[in-house]
């Protein structure tokens, strides 16, 4: 469910509700009664994860090297030896 924030003409408080989005809008001002009204706010922020994002595809080489030897895999296949038989 939505956090809704509502500013009141009376006293100028701000108050959030946390309510369904079917729910009728708060009216009154829970400190003075008096008409409150819905206002925009900017949200919760977010993150993204994984592949495709900026965070993960634009990292300089030197960090990428690093995460590298930390995790201890290489990127490099090492040539494998043949045996032959005679």
């Amino acid at each position: 469910m939505p956090t809704y924030e509502y500013l009141c003409s009376g006293c100028g408080s701000r108050f959030e509700v946390f309510q369904r989005i079917t729910e009728e809008p708060v009216k009154s001002c829970p400190e003075c009664g008096e008409m409150a009204q819905r206002v925009i706010s900017p949200g919760g922020g977010f993150l993204f994860k994984g592949s495709g994002f900026h965070a993960t595809d634009y990292r300089s080489d030197s960090y990428k090297k690093k995460a590298k030897e930390e995790s201890g895999s290489s990127l490099e296949k090492k040539p494998e030896s043949k045996k032959t038989k005679d």
